[in-house]
């Protein structure tokens, strides 16, 4: 429960302090890292709370209901992993294009957290564009990328020689970062899991437990 309620106030500040930046998807903009994290601890805060409530009163429906929705989302997350390995291929093609979709909402009217988010990718990841800086060419029917592919930054620099600017792909660059931080990402994975199946059986044994005690008294 309170690490929902921890999941939840960082998405809070994040929505209220970063508010430009959101996602870089065209087609799912409002799945931002602000929305992730207050809808994941939303759930987690309310399904902890059933079980803080289920244990501390001993309720039997409590305890049964905490034990399904934490055994429901294991399956998902068990679910979700294995499609994401069977389709990765599949996965890798639709972001991309989604991406590149994106790429022509950069600098609009009403799209600053894309055009923002787009910004800070390139710059902190020292690339340009999604598979090659060229996918700015479409954007701008010109030679022209964004000022943030520049390797030394100005106003403007994304109209000079192509040898001023950042060639790597980001999408490439951001699956590299991922792939380098892949042992903390498992070993977090691994710590959700096993926090997940402590909760199912300390659940159920004392589900168990009071049923025991119910019929003893009865």
């Amino acid at each position: 429960w309170l690490g929902g309620c921890g999941i939840l106030g960082v998405g809070v500040w994040l929505s209220v302090t970063q508010g430009n930046f959101a996602t870089l998807s065209s087609s799912l903009p409002s799945l931002s890292a602000a929305n992730l994290l207050i809808a994941v601890g939303t759930i987690t805060m309310v399904i902890g709370c059933l079980g803080c409530v289920g244990a501390v009163k001993e309720s039997r429906p409590l305890l049964l209901t905490f034990f399904i929705l934490l055994l429901l989302i294991f399956f998902l997350e068990i679910l979700f992993i294995m499609l994401f390995f069977i389709y990765q291929d599949e996965i890798d093609h639709y972001a991309q294009r989604d991406l590149k979709k994106g790429l022509q909402l950069f600098g609009t009217e009403g799209n600053v957290g894309l055009t923002n988010a787009w910004m800070i990718v390139q710059t902190d990841f020292r690339c340009c564009g999604v598979t090659n800086h060229t996918d700015w060419f479409e954007v701008y029917n010109t030679t022209r990328v964004p000022d943030s592919c520049c390797l030394e930054y100005s106003d403007n620099c994304g109209l000079d020689n192509p040898g001023t600017w950042w060639t790597a792909p980001c999408y490439e660059r951001v699956k590299d970062w991922l792939n380098e931080n892949l042992v903390v990402l498992w070993i977090f994975a691994l710590c959700t899991a096993l926090t997940q199946i402590l909760g199912l059986v300390f659940s159920m044994t004392m589900f168990c437990q009071s049923v025991k005690v119910e019929t003893f008294y009865a």
